[in-house]
C-alpha cells in the first residue's frame, strides 16, 4: 500500500514496514497466534498487579505484538494493527496514562514474550528479536502521533473558546458559541446550557443546539445537588430525573452533564446528548470541567461588561441631560439679567442723568459725582451685556454658528492683543446641539488662550465633511504639558472639553509644544453630525 493513501498520522509508521519486515511479521504471527491468548492473560494479570485501571489494561493489550499476531493471522495487513494502535493510543491519552507507563507495560509484555520465543525458535531468536524491535518502534511512533492528536485537539478546543470569548459581543452570543464549540469538540448530537435564575426557582435555557422548544425548566427539590457534579448518564428512565430536557432519555443512548460552579455554588449546567453509546473518559472530563470553569468566568465577565455598559450609558445620558440643563439655566440667567437687572440699571442710569440735569450749575461737585456714578453704571451695563452674550448668545440662535463665532472672535480681539484668523467652510444646517457644543468649545479655547498662552496669533478652522464637523484651534503661545494638564484634579478646562466631545461620540486630541520655534497648542476635534 502506498503511503500517500494513508492518513498523515500513519504514514511515518507505514514507511517503516518494509516488504522484508512484513514477511518476518507474518512468520512471527504464525508462531505467536496459538500462544497469544495465554500470554495476554498473563500480561493482563501482571498489569492488574501494577495497578493499571481496567480500561487502561484493555487498551494496552490491543497494542502488543500478540495483538499484532492475531490481526495478521486473520489475513489482515500490518496497517490494520497500526490503525488499532492509533485508536487505543488516543484512548490511553484520554485515560490520562503517561507515555512512561505505556513503555513500562510494553516492557512487561516483552519479558513474557522473550522466553517463549526462545523456546519455540532457538536458532532464529536473534532475527525475530530484530522484528520485535522494529514493531516496537512502529508502535511507539504511532502512540506519539496519537498522543499528539489528543493534545492538539485539546489545545485547539481551548484556543477556540478563547477566540469566542474575545469576539463575542454580548452574553447571549458568548454562551451560544461556547456551547456550539464544545458540542463539536465532544462530537455530541445535541447540547444545552442552562443557568439558574436569581431566586433559583428555574433553570433558564441560554443556549441550545439544535434550537430547543423549552426555554426554562422548574427547579425541583434536590435537583441542584444532583447537577452539582459531573455525570455520565445512560439514556434510560433513571436519567430522566437529571436531564433537564425530559425527552433526552428517549432520544439518546448516552448523555453527559457538567456543572457550571464557582466557590461551591452551582450556577448552571451543560448537558450533551449522544445518539450512540459514548464513553466518559477522564481526559474528556478534565477538558469539559476546565471549559465549564472558563465558560462561567467568561459569562460573569460578559455580564459585568454589559452591566458596566448600561451604567456608562446611564451616566452618558445623565451628563447629556446635565449639559442640556446647564444651557437652559444659562438662558434663564441671561434672560433674567436682561429683563430684570439690566432694565433696572438702565432706569438708574436715566434717573441719575435726569437728576444731574436738574441740579443747578452752582452744585458742580454733586454734578461731577453723579456723572462718575452714571459712567460706572454704563460700564456695568456693558459688562452685563457681555456676560449675557457669553451665557446665551442670541446671535447663535438667530443667525447660526458662523455669525456667533465671528462675534466671539471680535470680542476676544477687543480684550487681547492677539490676531485671530477664522476660516469657515460652507456648512449646511447643523443640529442645534452640535452648534452649541462647537460654540462652547471655541469659547473655552479662547478662555484658555487669554489666561495662559500669551499667544499673538490664533488660527481657527471649522469645516464639515463626511457627516462630521471638524474644528481646529491652534495658537503660537507658550504651550504646556498635555499629560500634566489632564492629570490635574483642580483643572476642568481640557477635561470638560474632552467630556463634551465624548458625549456626542466625537474625537478630541490636543498637542502642546513648549520648546523650539513651533511652540504653541493645537486642539483638534471631530463631532459626528446626526442625520
Amino acid at each position: 500500500m502506498q503511503t500517500a493513501q494513508l492518513s498523515p498520522e500513519l504514514a511515518d509508521a507505514a514507511d517503516v514496514l518494509s516488504d522484508q519486515l512484513r514477511e518476518h511479521l507474518h512468520r512471527l504471527a504464525a508462531l505467536l497466534e496459538p500462544h497469544a491468548e495465554k500470554i495476554e492473560r498473563r500480561f493482563l494479570r501482571r498489569l492488574r498487579e501494577l495497578q493499571f485501571q481496567p480500561k487502561q489494561r484493555t487498551a494496552l493489550a490491543a497494542i502488543t505484538p500478540g495483538a499484532a499476531a492475531v490481526i495478521l493471522a486473520r489475513g489482515q495487513t500490518p496497517l490494520k494493527f497500526i490503525e488499532q494502535v492509533e485508536y487505543n493510543g488516543r484512548r490511553l491519552a484520554k485515560l490520562n496514562l503517561p507515555p512512561s507507563a505505556i513503555l513500562e507495560a510494553l516492557e512487561e509484555y516483552d519479558r513474557l514474550l522473550g522466553p517463549m520465543l526462545e523456546s519455540l525458535i532457538p536458532h532464529e531468536h536473534a532475527n525475530f528479536q530484530w522484528v520485535r524491535e522494529q514493531l516496537h518502534f512502529c508502535v511507539i511512533l504511532t502512540l506519539n502521533n496519537a498522543y499528539y492528536q489528543v493534545r492538539e485537539a485539546e489545545t485547539q478546543a481551548f484556543y477556540e473558546l478563547f477566540r469566542v470569548e474575545l469576539e463575542s459581543r454580548n452574553l447571549q452570543e458568548l454562551l451560544r458559541r461556547f456551547l456550539e464549540s464544545l458540542v463539536h469538540v465532544c462530537r455530541a448530537d445535541a447540547g444545552r446550557l442552562y443557568m439558574l435564575n436569581e431566586d433559583s426557582s428555574k433553570w433558564e435555557l441560554l443556549a441550545g443546539t439544535p434550537k430547543p422548544d423549552q426555554l426554562s425548566v422548574p427547579n425541583r427539590p434536590g435537583l441542584i445537588k444532583k447537577l452539582s457534579k459531573p455525570r455520565h448518564l445512560n439514556g434510560d428512565a433513571g436519567a430522566a430525573g437529571v436531564l433537564l430536557d425530559e425527552s433526552w432519555h428517549r432520544r439518546f443512548q448516552s448523555c453527559w452533564s457538567i456543572p457550571l460552579a464557582a466557590d461551591g455554588r452551582t450556577a448552571g449546567v451543560m448537558q450533551f446528548g449522544f445518539s450512540k453509546a459514548y464513553e466518559w473518559l477522564p481526559r474528556e472530563q478534565d477538558l469539559l470541567a476546565a471549559a465549564a470553569e472558563r465558560c462561567l468566568m467568561a459569562a460573569e465577565k460578559a455580564r459585568l461588561m454589559e452591566d458596566l455598559a448600561r451604567r456608562e450609558e446611564q451616566v452618558r445620558r445623565l451628563a447629556e441631560h446635565m449639559l442640556h440643563v446647564e444651557e437652559m439655566e444659562r438662558r434663564r440667567i441671561s434672560r433674567e439679567l436682561h429683563d430684570e437687572a439690566g432694565q433696572s440699571l438702565l432706569c438708574i442710569r436715566l434717573q441719575m442723568e435726569l437728576v444731574e440735569q436738574a441740579l443747578p450749575e452752582s452744585e458742580g461737585e454733586w454734578r461731577a459725582k453723579l456723572r462718575e456714578a452714571r459712567d460706572l453704571t454704563e460700564r456695568t451695563i456693558l459688562e452685563m451685556r457681555r456676560l449675557i452674550a457669553a451665557l446665551s448668545p442670541a446671535v447663535l440662535e438667530q443667525l447660526g454658528l458662523g455669525a456667533a463665532l465671528r462675534q466671539l472672535v471680535n470680542r476676544f480681539q477687543r480684550l487681547h492683543q492677539c490676531r485671530v484668523r477664522l476660516q469657515l467652510s460652507k456648512m449646511g444646517a447643523l443640529p442645534q446641539q452640535i452648534e452649541i457644543i462647537a460654540y462652547r468649545l471655541v469659547q473655552e479655547c479662547f478662555n484658555n488662550i487669554g489666561k495662559h498662552s500669551q499667544a499673538t496669533s490664533v488660527n481657527i478652522s471649522l469645516a464639515s465633511a463626511d457627516q462630521k464637523l471638524k474644528l481646529t484651534v491652534e495658537d503660537n503661545g507658550v504651550g504646556f504639558n498635555v499629560e500634566e494638564a489632564l492629570a490635574k484634579r483642580e483643572s476642568f478646562g481640557l477635561s470638560g472639553m474632552r467630556e463634551r466631545v465624548a458625549l456626542l461620540g466625537g474625537e478630541f486630541s490636543v498637542e502642546g509644544r513648549t520648546e523650539g520655534s513651533k511652540r504653541g497648542t493645537k486642539i483638534s476635534i471631530e463631532l459626528p453630525i446626526s442625520k
